[in-house]
């Protein structure tokens, strides 16, 4: 993970000697503890911070005209003005389609944030001493980063022959600090085949990660299903669908289904979103802005 170095400036303030001047300080105080106390309020009586967020299955870097350039990718990224990004089909040294290039860390210093890389794939170097070829997921966020995971479910591997549903890596989990208030990120990408069995699978484990933690939470992936599809029920009784009246999100140019998602749990308001129409992926991305409410973890 690269985490961005940020420093608190913290200033000094001379004593009062005069009791007028400490009077008005002490008054200050008070006001500044007031305030510092409202910060701290749980729940929705809090101060509700602002959040953007977005989903992108960047396609390794490659356009809808399957051309590998990262750097349209990073503009397309850019554009968004998104807070935290969670991208699905990210290749770190993976093959010759991206250039063995590091595609986490390469958008991260292009975009000037922090990355958190969840490989669902992590294969042998393809000569002694070289890089570990890995695919997976990502996080990049402007905020910082607090704690990183990536987290098992069900997959049925693409990389050895006759497979069969087993837990595997793919499913990061970031929590960020957004001003004070602790969010919990998720981005996730769930198994492409007509078969919905592998989802219902990949839906039930998705539960039981979110389960496990408390406040503010978003989800966000490529579920390669619409939002009417049986087996993602379970899943929206739990989070809101953000854009839930959005249009097609694949393919990016001419989109005919709606399968790139931003969820949020209840305690997190929607204020808009939207797919934005760009031919740098295969996909669209959709982008949501958010409130959080509550401080802390």
């Amino acid at each position: 993970m690269k985490l961005i170095s940020r420093r608190t400036a913290r200033g000094s303030r001379a004593a009062a000697a005069a009791l007028a001047v400490a009077a008005v300080l002490a008054t200050a105080g008070s006001a500044t503890a007031a305030t510092a106390a409202t910060a701290n309020i749980p729940g929705s009586q809090a101060p509700a911070v602002p959040l953007r967020v977005a989903t992108y299955n960047i396609h390794a870097g490659a356009g809808q005209d399957n051309v590998f350039d990262l750097d349209r990718t990073a503009d397309a990224i850019r554009d968004l003005n998104a807070d935290v990004i969670g991208l699905q089909e990210v290749d770190v040294h993976w093959s010759s389609r991206s250039d063995f290039i590091d595609e986490a860390e390469a958008l991260a210093e292009k975009l000037d944030m922090e990355v958190f890389f969840a490989p669902i794939y992590d294969n042998t170097p393809a000569t002694e001493g070289g890089d570990r070829a890995q695919y997976g997921v990502a996080v990049l966020s402007r905020y910082p980063v607090i704690e990183a995971e990536n987290h098992e479910i069900t997959r049925l591997s693409t990389q050895v022959p006759n497979p069969v549903p087993a837990p595997a890596p793919g499913f990061a989990e970031v929590t960020v600090n957004v001003k004070g208030s602790h969010v919990h990120v998720y981005s996730t990408h769930l198994d492409y085949r007509a078969n919905p069995s592998v989802r219902r699978a990949q839906v039930a484990d998705t539960l039981k990660v979110l389960a496990e933690d408390s406040g503010p939470k978003v989800l966000v992936g490529d579920f390669n299903a619409t939002a009417n599809a049986p087996e993602l029920a379970p899943l929206f009784k739990e989070m809101k669908d953000a854009d839930s009246n959005g249009g097609g999100t694949y393919p990016a140019v001419n989109p005919t289904k709606r399968i790139d998602f931003v969820t949020v749990s209840p305690d997190v308001t929607v204020v808009d979103a939207q797919e934005v129409a760009t031919d740098a992926s295969d996909h669209r991305p959709v982008v949501a802005d958010l409130k959080l409410h509550q401080r802390g973890a």
